[in-house]
């Protein structure tokens, strides 16, 4: 009976979690539709949004900010959802799909295209998440090959300095390709990198949805299979569960929602490493909890980055990436630090 009891607190408090994030997104969704380099009023916004405004401002709205905001939203759920993902997969409270370097593979395979095809221009943004998905993949296999040890698994350390590794290397490949790039092509390598939200336009959101739609359902079906790995190899597999297959249905789901996002996002990091480590100190470690309550977080994380970055300089924004890495850079650090104590 307590713990019947204690489950449905639980509940009751996840459920006010949710509600309480769900408003405040919606407050910084209202806020970001005011922020840009045109001003708007509040009034104008909302004139606008019911129909009313002039030609003008209904093509700053419709086809400018909103298209961003709703892709800032989704990224923000997907990263989030990946890193929870990923945390409970490898039991390594420090796995992110950017540090991982799961977002720079599949930053090189998108980049890797669009440097190499002449007529990029007129590539459809439903191939991106496949060339992301390509990149994402190799990367996830080497890692995992680097990070796994015979007859004990894989090794929460080794994942980690494997991933933050092949990251690098992979940004070092990154810098070699652009030497010869002519300033457009370095340009959007750049703002790639940094992670600026590059795809903004309703084509890229397209893009984008159906991967969520499909991927997110089965994350959170997988959720109670994630408590389980929190107990550990031996236990998950004596309460029997397939261990191996599981965590392989697991990991193909969060590399491949990292891929969806990175092909339109860019490579934002640090989302998948807040978003988890804030729901869990909210709502507790079970993860039919942590998912839901991550999403949110993520996507309140990134439309207030995307937001501030585009409104604390004058003529000029700075990328939704280094908002996130200002405070997700620091926060690894803390729990590098902590996890060494």
């Amino acid at each position: 009976m307590n713990q019947a009891m204690f489950h449905r607190k639980r509940t009751i408090r996840t459920t006010i979690t949710l509600i309480v994030l769900a408003l405040i997104a919606f407050g910084v969704l209202l806020l970001s539709m005011n922020t840009g380099f045109s001003k708007m009023s509040p009034l104008e916004v909302l004139s606008t949004l019911f129909g009313g405004g002039t030609p003008k401002q209904h093509l700053i709205l419709f086809e400018f900010r909103l298209p961003r905001i709703v892709i800032a939203l989704l990224v923000g759920i997907g990263l989030a959802i990946a890193g929870a993902i990923l945390q409970g997969v490898s039991r390594n409270g420090l796995a992110d799909p950017g540090i991982l370097g799961i977002n720079s593979g599949a930053g090189l395979a998108v980049v890797l295209y669009v440097v190499t095809n002449p007529q990029r221009e007129s590539t459809s943004p439903m191939l991106l998440p496949f060339l992301a998905l390509i990149g994402a993949f190799a990367a996830a296999i080497i890692i995992y090959l680097m990070a796994y040890k015979r007859h004990k698994g894989i090794s929460s350390a080794r994942l980690v300095l494997s991933g933050i590794a092949l990251a690098a290397g992979i940004n070092a490949l990154m810098i070699v390709l652009t030497i010869r790039l002519d300033p457009n092509e370095f340009n959007f390598i750049a703002t790639w990198q940094a992670g600026s939200i590059w795809g903004s336009s309703w084509k890229f959101v397209i893009a984008l949805l159906p991967w969520l739609i499909v991927l997110i359902p089965i994350a959170l079906w997988k959720a109670r299979q994630l408590d389980v790995f929190s107990l550990g190899d031996e236990t998950a597999t004596g309460l029997g569960s397939h261990l191996n297959i599981q965590r392989m249905i697991l990991l193909v789901v969060a590399v491949a929602i990292s891929a969806a996002c990175v092909a339109v996002s860019g490579g934002i990091g640090f989302i998948g490493l807040l978003g988890p480590h804030i729901a869990r100190r909210l709502v507790g470690p079970r993860y039919e909890h942590v998912i839901p309550v991550s999403a949110l977080i993520g996507a309140v994380l990134l439309l207030t980055a995307d937001m501030v970055g585009r409104s604390l300089l004058q003529n000029s924004e700075i990328p939704a990436g280094v908002m996130v890495a200002i405070i997700g850079a620091p926060y690894f650090l803390y729990l590098l630090a902590r996890s060494k104590a």
